[in-house]
């Protein structure tokens, strides 16, 4: 096959997995990567090598469960599993997002106040209630059309990494051989790194949108159970770039405020212009525009989708209809579950809580949550009630548990060291 049709054969696989990935890296994930990056310097990169593996497995057994089943992830809880379970993993859910929401306005809203001077107690709201409303009367693949270009400026870290004055041994160093410190400051960030980077959030979103795939084909459920060896293949092709990218971008942060704020002694990031300033080398004075412009590209990819999945999920746990393909009248419960979400993210804004810190605390905060999480989707996944013949392989049973494993680790690590 010529060159053109690979290509376009390739990207033709490419979907939910893509857009998943690109949210991963909203507003905490860029806060989280900059404070790690800032603080220990290079010594974090092992950690984007660790993570690509673990966070692909469990979005590819996400993907794998609504294809299989046609159901989303609290769907098939919800016909699993006893009450009790669908609601705590559902209450994890809308807990971490509500929080996580807030965050990413707070930074978005901080990032604009930087380069503007507009309060953040206007443009908070202003962003949530541009959210809502494009979600109700737009479309979220419309919205992901638009803004995902906004997101590529943070290839201006990646541009950075070979412009700023990097020590290439200690990077390769850094990547291969992983750092652990047995103090609190070093495990919270590596449970915020593990947190924003394998995000309950995205289980429910992946899941969802593969049966919203299904759905846009126009086959009900009897139509959607089952996936073809094909399908599948596709869905693999689709998580892998997803998270390909996502962890990319994430090494290239670390690497990056490592080699410019690290290394001329700024260690602790609190403020927007601080993050911002790892751009310097490249962007120069247009540092803040670059850093504010990323943010607020990755906060309008991150936040619909951490709206989106309180929503799917709280529809699917109580046998609602509801997509972000029905319009407001066709679905007002599935909508009022995803605008009340924003509007407690919104008013969680006003708190007092600095931005910056408020983002690297829901990335902890993620971190904490996801393990049950994790374990759930490993049990459905491997379950042949579930998944008939297509439940996990060998290496996808193995590396789940292995994701299972490290982020209670480091969920205890944390505990004990704190």
């Amino acid at each position: 096959m010529p060159p053109p049709q690979n290509l376009q054969r390739f990207f033709g696989k490419l979907g939910p997995g893509l857009i998943t990935g690109a949210a991963d890296d909203d507003p905490s994930g860029i806060s989280t990567y900059s404070v790690a990056g800032a603080s220990f310097g290079y010594l974090p990169l092992w950690t984007a090598l660790v993570s690509f593996p673990l966070m692909t497995a469990v979005q590819l057994m996400c993907a794998r469960l609504g294809m299989v089943t046609g159901l989303g992830l609290a769907g098939i809880i919800r016909r699993r599993y006893s009450r009790w379970v669908l609601w705590f993993a559902c209450a994890l859910l809308v807990v971490a997002n509500v929080i996580n929401i807030a965050a990413d306005l707070g930074g978005m809203a901080a990032a604009t106040r930087m380069v503007t001077g507009a309060p953040a107690g206007l443009t908070v709201p202003l962003y949530g209630a541009t959210i809502v409303a494009l979600l109700m009367w737009w479309s979220y693949r419309s919205i992901a059309r638009v803004f995902k270009w906004l997101t590529l400026v943070l290839l201006a870290y990646v541009v950075t990494a070979f412009v700023a004055d990097v020590d290439w041994r200690l990077v390769v160093y850094a990547t291969l051989v992983p750092h652990v410190e047995l103090s609190r400051e070093f495990f919270s960030l590596l449970v915020a790194i593990l947190g924003t980077t394998i995000s309950p959030y995205l289980f429910f979103w992946q899941a969802a949108q593969e049966v919203e795939e299904e759905r846009a084909m126009g086959r009900d459920l009897s139509h959607r159970q089952g996936a073809t060896p094909e399908e599948l293949s596709s869905a693999r092709t689709d998580v892998l770039t997803g998270m390909f990218a996502s962890n990319a971008i994430m090494f290239f942060i670390i690497l990056t405020t490592a080699a410019t704020l690290h290394s001329r002694g700024q260690t602790s990031i609190t403020t927007a212009e601080q993050a911002a300033e790892a751009l310097r080398p490249v962007a120069g004075a247009a540092a803040y525009w670059l850093f504010t412009i990323g943010l607020i590209g990755t906060g309008m990819l991150a936040v619909p989708v951490l709206a989106g999945s309180c929503a799917y999920a709280i529809a699917e746990a109580s046998a609602w209809r509801g997509s972000l393909d029905r319009k407001p009248w066709q679905a007002k419960r599935f909508y009022a579950v995803l605008a009340f979400s924003v509007a407690l993210g919104i008013a969680l804004t006003y708190t007092g809580l600095d931005a910056i810190k408020l983002l690297f605390t829901t990335a902890v905060i993620n971190g904490v949550l996801a393990p049950p999480l994790i374990l759930i989707v490993l049990l459905l996944t491997s379950d042949p009630a579930v998944m008939g013949d297509k439940a996990n392989s060998r290496w996808l049973s193995v590396m789940g548990w292995i994701a299972f494993a490290v982020m209670v680790v480091a969920a205890l690590g944390l505990a004990f060291t704190s």
